[in-house]
């Protein structure tokens, strides 16, 4: 999309310091708050968990350095990844079918901060239980990022989702900054007294999961669930078939939405590198410590943080696509300078630029999801957008992690390659037409 909303949705009656016109009537300043606190509490398990401290952890103490270490981690979040694809666009029609994305939200909150738990019982050489662990924490919280990103329509006006998804992604690096700083006290506190990764590790994780715990709990008494039940008929036939029925008929009613997803699911790819290796990367290339590690994500959360809100603002007046065109531009961009970074000085000039990017690419696609997403089937189409995204964190690490397998630790030809997908992506989304797919969405009874 080349211009914002259509003046029907009112655009004049929103201004950029005003919270309750970006709100829709109903909507109390407090739920989204309460909304935000989700973005806030689950942040901390990718900043600290996939992100920062236990990925370097397992690869350098679980995994013992093994050439197959990073493979190893990046098979299990895929296996996580894969399991959502094929269980979540159910959930989420289940969901709308019950009204019961609450109940959704609040057990795979539990799900994840429980599982997250038995990550303190992993050592050197728990290779299993440590991969056994992630691949269910991960799914119980990509299951809870898929439920609560399906409030959004539900909270804000049309004309004002870039901005209230803004809200909630930079609130959520906030959570992640914290998380990340106890953690990092955790650290410091723990070598300075001569404790050795197993001794203190722990202690971050058990920090990680209580953060999670606590910072949701907002979440699960303020936010409202507008949705009835609405009877919907669901295919009895299986997971499989209720995915092909969905994804079927985006392409008879909702083309743009579609294209969108193939457009998600290519940058997507990319992001999830980052997300997950960027840590790895900053070790066995960089050679950074730990606490300077935790510092280096640190600051790319602050950066995530001000793109996500001050971006959010700007997506909202010049339109999801044109915004979301400058992200992956950004990432190209990104991706070039961490190739060629041999000086530390250079190296953070990426990490800055991957925070800009990481927090305006991935409100600017939530913003557009619910923009195109059918009213009524609001987790459903989430539930299928997540699909996308997790079939991209399949592909996005398993490919950095079998490059570096295959090259015997290139991590820099592993990074160069990743930014094939933010190209794709890029090419994608000139095919999507948002107004086009606005105007579909406009027809539809209320």
């Amino acid at each position: 999309m080349t211009q914002p909303l259509p003046p029907q949705a009112g655009p004049t009656e929103s201004t950029p310091g005003n919270v309750s016109s970006a709100l829709n009537p109903g909507v109390a300043r407090r739920e989204v708050w309460a909304w935000a606190m989700y973005d806030f509490a689950n942040s901390g398990y990718t900043t600290v968990i996939l992100t920062t401290v236990f990925s370097t952890y397992f690869v350098s103490v679980v995994g013992q350095r093994a050439h197959w270490a990073t493979l190893a981690w990046t098979a299990a979040l895929s296996l996580s990844y894969l399991l959502i694809m094929l269980t979540m666009p159910r959930l989420g029609a289940r969901a709308d079918a019950r009204a019961a994305k609450r109940r959704l939200l609040y057990t795979s909150t539990i799900g994840c901060v429980v599982a997250t738990l038995v990550l303190t019982q992993a050592g050197p050489g728990d290779v299993w239980l440590a991969l056994a662990a992630l691949a269910v924490s991960n799914y119980c919280y990509c299951i809870g990022e898929s439920v609560v990103a399906a409030f959004l329509p539900e909270l804000a006006r049309p004309d004002a989702l870039g901005r209230v998804s803004g809200w909630g992604w930079s609130f959520g690096y906030c959570g992640g900054m914290l998380t990340l700083g106890l953690s990092l006290a955790a650290v410091t506190v723990g070598e300075s007294r001569g404790l050795t990764a197993p001794e203190y590790v722990p202690w971050v994780i058990v920090i990680t999961a209580a953060v999670f715990a606590l910072a949701a709990l907002p979440s699960f008494f303020l936010l409202r669930e507008r949705a009835r039940p609405q009877g919907m008929a669901l295919n009895a036939s299986g997971m499989l078939s209720q995915l092909a029925a969905v994804w079927r008929d985006t392409g008879t009613h909702y083309p743009e939405f579609r294209r969108l997803l193939m457009c998600g699911a290519c940058y997507q790819a990319g992001i999830a590198v980052v997300v997950t290796l960027a840590a790895v990367y900053a070790d066995q290339v960089m050679g950074f410590t730990m606490p300077q590690i935790m510092l280096l994500v640190f600051t790319v959360n602050i950066g995530a943080a001000v793109g996500a809100f001050s971006f959010g603002y700007v997506q909202d007046r010049i339109g999801h696509k044109r915004a979301l065109a400058i992200t992956l531009v950004g990432w190209i961009i990104m991706v070039l300078v961490a190739y060629a970074a041999v000086t530390v000085a250079v190296f953070w000039v990426a990490a800055i630029l991957a925070g800009l990017c990481m927090g305006t690419s991935q409100s600017a696609g939530r913003a557009m999801v619910g923009a195109l997403a059918p009213g009524k089937r609001l987790a459903e189409f989430f539930a299928l957008w997540t699909f996308a995204v997790q079939l991209a964190a399949v592909v996005g690490p398993l490919t950095y992690g079998l490059v570096t397998w295959l090259t015997m630790g290139n991590h820099r030809l592993a990074i160069l390659i990743t930014g094939i997908f933010f190209v794709g992506g890029l090419l994608l989304l000139t095919r999507v037409d948002v107004r086009r797919g606005l105007a579909r969405r406009a027809q539809e009874p209320a």
